[in-house]
């Protein structure tokens, strides 16, 4: 079973839509929106199960250049 996480992404001004367009690239995620507020991408993504998801995440996503800060939420339930 997979596990479903969201990351919201806060970027070096300017960078947000390489920093997108290089998720893409990846195609490790199952969406991803630009948003308004303290945040400036949010994706969702499912880690395949047996993976550790702060290691999935270091090294499929952080690595991307631009990407200042991170915020993960794990899921439990879908009602």
């Amino acid at each position: 079973m997979t596990t479903c996480v969201f990351v919201q992404l806060r970027c070096k001004p300017g960078t947000t839509y390489r920093v997108a367009d290089e998720i893409a690239l990846r195609e490790i995620h199952s969406e991803l929106y630009s948003t308004s507020g303290e945040w400036d991408l949010l994706l969702k993504l499912y880690v395949p199960e047996g993976e550790d998801v702060g290691h999935f995440i270091n090294e499929n996503l952080l690595d991307i250049e631009g990407i200042e800060r991170s915020l993960t939420t794990l899921t439990f339930k879908a009602f």
